[in-house]
């Protein structure tokens, strides 16, 4: 036995047998933890909704909306959690006094099998009282909506006031309640359309977190066309009939309306109305003029005034009859 240990090749032998079974109980080690981690599984299920668990009474700010949920484990759970999204999100408040707090975002109903992380894992929140409080709406409309040559008259909506709810640091920030009306360009006529309301701050930033009765409000639009009143210049033409000397003329319209263009009304400064002085007769001094339209203009009101001539007949003088027709 001595002799066989010592014989070279018989420890050859026994140092490749050695190595071979090092070697097989390395692989079926590595095989074995191969299973194992095979058998695991990570995944991001992401924009969680939120729940917030807190007193009614109160306000809460600071909160998102949703968080990412990072899951390792069993593939099997992980995609029960996956498939069934059975599982919760959820900030508890309930117990925490009014002011600043750092709160982690907890789960519920998840494996417990899983590796569970939340991102965020913990948010600052702001919990206040809550307050309502009446504001009066500020309604307005895009001027850039109306056709050219047409103007804003007024703009009413209904309900007048709303009533705010929400955190007192933002119902105290409120500096504007307003309902803009929008929509397409070209817009002639009045109407009447539905305006959701916002709340702003002083810079005009739309505050976020509050509750607005009604949501939404009539807007009644009035849109009429621009125009400016200008006044009446009479200038006669034509000559009086033979026996007739016109003195004076007047009128009672002394001004009158003109519609269109801005940039074409007011470059008027008057309306000349011309009156032909040979309609006027001994017996009928009055002459009705219909007005026209200056050039670029749409319309005029009225469109027609009475002119009156303050007359001196002289009976001597015989005036033909085709002349008094």
């Amino acid at each position: 036995m001595d002799k066989m240990m010592d014989n070279r090749w018989f420890l050859r032998i026994t140092a490749l047998l050695l190595a071979f079974l090092l070697f097989f109980s390395v692989q079926a080690e590595d095989s074995s933890t191969g299973t194992t981690d095979a058998g695991r599984t990570s995944e991001v299920i992401e924009d969680v909704e939120l729940e917030v668990y807190h007193d009614n009474s109160l306000m809460v700010s600071g909160v998102p909306s949703t968080a990412d949920l990072h899951l390792n484990g069993p593939v099997s759970s992980v995609q029960t959690a996956r498939q069934l999204e059975d599982f919760t999100l959820f900030v508890d408040l309930r117990n925490l006094p009014m002011g600043e707090h750092q709160v982690p975002i907890q789960t519920e109903n998840l494996s417990e099998q899983l590796n569970i992380r939340v991102d965020p894992a913990f948010v600052n929140v702001v919990i206040e009282e809550r307050v309502s409080q009446e504001f009066r709406i500020d309604p307005e409309i895009n001027e850039r909506m109306l056709a050219d040559g047409f103007i804003l008259e007024s703009v009413a909506v209904d309900p007048e006031t709303v009533t705010v709810t929400g955190p007192k640091s933002v119902i105290d920030a409120i500096s504007f309640v307003k309902a803009t009306v929008s929509g397409e360009q070209g817009v002639k006529e009045s109407f009447t359309t539905a305006a959701r309301v916002r709340v702003l701050a002083e810079d005009l930033t739309k505050l976020e977190n509050v509750e607005i009765e009604p949501q939404e409000v009539e807007v009644d639009i009035e849109v009429v066309e621009y125009s400016k009143m200008v006044p009446v210049r009479l200038e006669p033409t034509g000559e009086a009939r033979a026996g007739i000397t016109i003195t004076d003329w007047s009128t009672a319209t002394e001004e009158i309306r003109v519609f269109g263009p801005e940039t074409v009304v007011d470059e008027l400064t008057e309306y000349v109305v011309e009156v032909d002085a040979s309609t006027v007769t001994a017996e009928d001094t009055t002459v009705e003029v219909e007005l026209e339209v200056p050039s670029g203009a749409s319309a005029v009101s009225p469109g027609q005034v009475t002119v009156e001539a303050e007359t001196i007949v002289d009976e001597s003088v015989q005036v033909p009859e085709d002349l008094g027709n």
